[in-house]
């Protein structure tokens, strides 16, 4: 396991000064981010996107996984089809995109349950969108993560389950993020359960004493536990932190990303 960073953590004004602060830092994977905004740019032509590719390997910067999001980007637990379909579309190209930079995995932040829509027709929703997408997915060698996120669904790794077996396909599984369950339950339990179905790793932690999220080894993750367990696992991937700050946090992360997976 490696040291990552999500570009989120960072300014996204030059994709040369991220590459080479994240470089300097001691990270040696990154989470590239798409947007129409800031760089890189989600609409971004093969020219330009064979120029990020040759730009991170010039850095010796590894990209881990890719997110791709507009203003206007929908939401797949949207009740309007719509929306759905807004959000399916930026998750294309997200795929697109993964498989010009040869990248073997995508976030997905599937929206926010609503509401005035029931659960179930968010889930089926949802289920129905990515079933879709999912010949895409492994025809362009990219798998879609959905990440744990505080959006009211898929709260337990026995929910994560059944909704991937609904799937039904190898390429859709869960973007694993360590302090989004923290505060009802265990990263460590959700690991154990879910096994490969966990594609990608983000690290964070979280104090349930001051509902906040913290440094990493601050809070309540047992990194120990985690780290046994992903390695159970078979995971050998990037450990991608969600931990920003200026430069100096972001050299003590790294640090502390090392010691973890010392542990």
């Amino acid at each position: 396991m490696i040291p990552g960073i999500t570009q989120l953590c960072l300014k996204r004004e030059s994709l040369e000064q991220d590459l080479a602060l994240a470089a300097s830092c001691g990270y040696r994977a990154i989470e590239l981010v798409f947007k129409d905004e800031g760089q890189p740019h989600i609409d971004a032509s093969a020219k330009e996107l064979d120029a990020v590719r040759k730009a991170c390997e010039k850095a010796g910067v590894a990209v881990s996984s890719v997110i791709a999001t507009r203003k206007d980007g929908g939401s797949l637990l949207a009740p309007d089809a719509g929306a759905r379909e807004k959000r399916s579309a930026v998750l294309r190209r997200a795929l697109e995109i993964a498989q010009a930079l040869g990248v073997d995995g995508t976030l997905l932040h599937p929206g926010a349950l609503e509401a005035n829509d029931s659960y179930q027709r968010a889930w089926d929703g949802l289920r129905d969108s990515l079933r879709a997408i999912a010949p895409e997915a492994e025809k362009r060698g990219c798998w879609i993560g959905v990440e744990n996120v505080w959006n009211k669904i898929l709260l337990t790794p026995g929910e994560v389950r059944r909704f991937c077996a609904e799937v039904g396909s190898p390429w859709v599984g869960l973007y694993l993020d360590t302090a989004n369950m923290i505060h009802y339950g265990f990263a460590e339990m959700w690991i154990r359960d879910l096994g490969d179905l966990i594609k990608k790793v983000h690290v964070k932690d979280y104090s349930r004493k001051s509902r906040s999220f913290v440094q990493l080894m601050d809070g309540d993750c047992n990194w120990p536990a985690i780290v046994a367990e992903l390695r159970k696992t078979g995971f050998d991937g990037a450990l991608v932190s969600e931990v920003g700050g200026d430069e100096a946090c972001l050299r003590e992360t790294t640090e502390r990303i090392k010691r973890i997976t010392a542990l």
